[in-house]
């Protein structure tokens, strides 16, 4: 491995060879004693003006002997640094961070000068309360570790980093609390540090190593863009990661329950709270069945419906060129590509969009033949099911596409059995110890008192069992 060596001119050669890029560049001066230095920084994430006041400043009058340790002394920066290693010297070059060769010196000094882009706190899109903080994580680690420690003033609060990635060198915080969580935690880091993959741009990319079915349809790995809500979790011994570069952390041990919860769950009465869970539970059911049930019924159990109700169904789908089942998949499949061009387009045509083929496109349809109104119906509360629990939406989507396919072939017996087999995979997985479906199965009391139930805060004198953690007691 090469390494710094006494030579000022041959030290900065060796490293500009490492980092060959345009932006990375060096800047020699002379202190008032003759001492020669150079500095290697990055043009864009480097802070120029800390840069002149802490090093060139600092070293103007220095006459010292040739050390790392006595260049480092004289500095005003907090973060200082020796290192002899090349390669590392780049990596931190890179990571925004200035290297200092002195002429005569053995060792490099690095100085903590790093000036990334963030941009500003603000509300998550993703996660919007009435009450309660308003707070979300950006892409930058630094400022997501003191969000976490703002709200979590403790020793006991452990911020590990792990490094994940060949070329991106991603940062990866773990935090956890000591003394609730350290079994998970040693888990975790173990699994990032297994990871072998050039780039992690995102948190998304870990949720594939830390799953114990990486394949699953299912989640197995919690997600928030809230610091309060990410805090709660951590104080009921999960583990968090906080990925640099990306606002949404993950949590583990994940339990299906967590995204019939919301942050504004805590901060209104336990009666309102249960019943927006039961809201949000039964929104799911409706999203995911009603279409399915519906071509059922039509196709195969015509008595399902009521009399008056099954006249109307047969009047509005007399002169309907499509089969129950067919028109269904096709206003389902224009209902998605709709939402998926509303997303992805500019705001002000996105919502032009919708409009358009909400009204227009619905009405004109319903007008010439092509579908009828109850499949309009249907497939409307479906969609506004489905964003009931925001964080299920990918495996939701694809579970209401499934039930209708088992629904038009088989009808409700094949309905049945799916979610049969749904059921046996749900209770069969678990992550880092802790069942998926947990506290129902298995059935734990206790936990039930903050599930799609919720107590008030007296009730809730314990950690959840769900999540393993050794320390019980939260509330004396």
């Amino acid at each position: 491995m090469k390494t710094v060596t006494g030579d000022l001119k041959k030290s900065v050669d060796a490293l500009k060879k490492l980092l060959p890029a345009e932006d990375i560049l060096t800047f020699s001066f002379t202190a008032d004693k003759g001492q020669q230095f150079t500095c290697v920084f990055a043009d864009a994430i480097t802070d120029k003006e800390l840069l002149g006041e802490q090093v060139v400043r600092a070293l103007r009058g220095f006459d010292g002997e040739p050390k790392a340790k006595n260049v480092a002394a004289k500095l005003s920066s907090p973060e200082t640094k020796t290192e002899k290693s090349l390669q590392t010297l780049a990596e931190e070059t890179l990571a925004g961070n200035p290297v200092l060769l002195f002429e005569g010196m053995d060792e490099a000094v690095i100085v903590g000068t790093k000036k990334v882009p963030v941009r500003a706190i603000s509300e998550p899109s993703t996660d919007v309360v009435v009450k309660g903080p308003r707070e979300g994580f950006i892409e930058d680690v630094k400022t997501n570790t003191a969000l976490v420690r703002r709200r979590l003033k403790t020793g006991e609060l452990k911020i590990e980093t792990v490094e994940v990635g060949r070329r991106s060198h991603t940062v990866v915080a773990v935090c956890y609390l000591d003394g609730t969580s350290v079994a998970v935690a040693e888990a975790v880091k173990r699994k990032l540090q297994e990871i072998d993959i050039d780039v992690v741009p995102d948190s998304s990319y870990l949720t594939h190593f830390l799953a114990s079915r990486p394949y699953s349809l299912v989640k197995q790995v919690g997600t928030t863009e809230k610091p309060d809500i990410f805090c709660a979790k951590i104080a009921e011994g999960r583990v968090g990661l906080l990925v640099d570069g990306s606002p949404i952390a993950l949590t583990v041990p994940y339990l299906i329950v967590e995204d019939f919860q919301s942050s504004e769950d805590y901060f209104v009465p336990a009666y309102r709270a249960t019943f927006t869970r039961l809201l949000r539970l039964f929104a799911l059911f409706v999203a995911i069945y009603l279409p399915a049930f519906y071509v059922a019924a039509q196709l195969f159990k015509l008595q399902l419906f009521p009399i008056k109700l099954l006249l109307t169904i047969a009047g509005s789908i007399r002169d309907i060129p499509f089969s129950p089942s067919l028109e269904m998949l096709l206003v389902l499949l224009v209902l998605e590509v709709l939402n998926e061009a509303s997303i992805r387009m500019p705001k002000y045509v996105g919502m032009a969009l919708s409009v358009v083929g909400a009204l227009v496109l619905g009405e004109t349809a319903v007008s010439a033949g092509f579908v009828s109104t109850p499949a309009i119906i249907i497939i409307a509360f479906s969609g506004i099911g489905l964003y009931a629990v925001p964080n299920l939406i990918e495996q939701t989507s694809v579970l209401r596409l499934a039930m209708l396919l088992v629904a038009g072939s088989v009808g409700t017996y094949g309905i049945v059995l799916v979610t049969a087999f749904m059921i046996f995979y749900l209770v069969t997985t678990e992550n880092f110890g802790s069942p998926l479906v947990a506290p129902f199965s298995p059935l734990i009391g206790r936990d039930l008192r903050d599930s799609v139930f919720k107590y008030d805060l007296g009730s809730l004198e314990t950690r959840p069992r769900s999540v393993g953690s050794p320390n019980k007691r939260r509330l004396k």
